[in-house]
């Protein structure tokens, strides 16, 4: 009787196991380095390149002020020029998302001669939830990806890679 309980509960185990929809927001990626990211503000385009071979590219949504460069905190632009991905944000409020080294030294002496804050916390990111998506250029100045596309972002993407922002 012991035996048939012990098969009756692996066998429950394994399919619950095999039925589950849960599944990590954590991937695994084995592919060539991804040694730069190419984002085009207008075109709405963002590249992860290795070398100068495209491994993926995706849509996105920039900040409520898309056209021109961040230069104060609050005006809803996003970056325009070459920064670093320099942090990860696993407990994002955007599912998953990766930082982007703005300010730099430039960004903040332009803002500091008109006494103003450049601003900071540009990320790449998804999206506030599964079923609130956020419409079109809703970011406070980030870029905005599907949650399902910045799992993938999160996983090829390494601190110290190379981020070129352009207009």
């Amino acid at each position: 009787m012991t035996l048939i309980r012990i098969l009756f509960l692996i066998g429950l185990t394994l399919g619950v196991a095999a039925c589950s929809t849960t599944t990590s927001k954590f991937k695994r990626y084995d592919g060539p380095e991804v040694t730069r990211v190419a984002v085009f503000k207008e075109k709405r385009k963002l590249f992860l390149f290795n070398g100068d071979k495209v491994l993926k590219s995706y849509d996105f949504e920039l900040g409520f002020a898309p056209v021109g460069p961040k230069r104060f905190e609050g005006d809803g632009k996003t970056p325009e020029g070459r920064y670093l991905i320099d942090k990860r944000n696993p407990n994002s409020n955007y599912h998953l998302s990766v930082g982007i080294s703005y300010p730099n030294r430039d960004d903040m002496a332009f803002a500091r001669q008109y006494g103003r804050s450049p601003g900071g916390d540009i990320f790449i990111h998804g999206q506030k939830s599964k079923f609130d998506k956020g419409g079109d250029d809703w970011t406070a100045g980030c870029i905005a990806v599907t949650n399902r596309e910045i799992e993938d972002i999160y996983a090829m993407v390494r601190n110290g890679t190379v981020i070129d922002l352009y207009p």
